[in-house]
């Protein structure tokens, strides 16, 4: 099924309240029904990113996947990536920076070693400026993504819908589900977990900024070096 959508003013307070009460389809289709096209749906292909591709692409299977390949992703995350593109048939677009790793390190040295400013500086070179580029190529009015109120601390308040400074919007149908609910869904639909799940990944990134959950940590302490949580992405 293929929704087209109709522009129209959004009161985000009352569409938030109503939309809290609906599932995560239900939620797409209204989105898709109602807010501004293009439609893009982003992707870190991450531990549990099957789920959401999976959800969208039946709803609207050629809707645009949108993927920042920083260059240092985990090699199984770019299995996962070819396994899934081909499992689903997604229409995948992905977004890189203009800076190769070799000539990032050339430049600023391993910024996610100079603390959090390094950090910020690599993440607004290597994810968000690539991001927004293609955010203005597509010309997309809205932007789907992944994000759960479970997963950290500065998620907890998200709605289902908020409207960028840029008057894009971002819809999140997940937001509200719960790790049972992740793995119910890719239980009946037969997806899989990304490979690294298996190793004790509960989030997965770039390689030289993720690590597996060991005992006493939380899972917003697996990425970063527990020195934050986004990477601006979603911010």
């Amino acid at each position: 099924m293929v929704l087209q959508a109709h522009t129209q003013k959004v009161n985000l307070p009352s569409t938030n309240a109503m939309l809290e009460q609906q599932n995560a389809q239900q939620r797409m289709e209204w989105a898709l029904a109602h807010l501004p096209g293009t439609f893009v749906l982003s992707s870190s292909f991450g531990i549990q990113s099957a789920v959401l591709l999976h959800l969208a692409t039946r709803i609207q299977p050629e809707m645009t996947v949108l993927l920042v390949d920083t260059g240092y992703l985990f090699p199984e995350t770019y299995q996962f990536v070819d396994f899934l593109t081909k499992r689903l048939g997604l229409n995948l677009k992905v977004a890189k920076p203009d800076f190769t790793p070799a000539r990032l390190e050339e430049n600023f040295g391993k910024l996610w070693e100079q603390g959090l400013a390094g950090l910020n500086r690599y993440n607004q070179l290597m994810k968000v400026t690539p991001m927004e580029k293609a955010l203005d190529e597509l010309d997309v009015g809205t932007w789907f993504a992944g994000l759960r109120r479970q997963q950290s601390g500065s998620r907890e308040q998200r709605p289902v819908i908020e409207q960028r400074h840029d008057g894009r919007y971002k819809v999140y149908p997940l937001i509200d589900w719960h790790s049972r609910d992740i793995h119910h869904y890719l239980t009946e639909h037969n997806l899989p977990y990304h490979p690294l799940w298996e190793k004790g990944y509960v989030t997965v990134g770039d390689w030289h900024t993720s690590q597996p959950l060991t005992p006493g940590m939380q899972e917003e302490d697996t990425r970063f070096f527990g020195l934050k949580r986004e990477c601006g992405l979603h911010l």
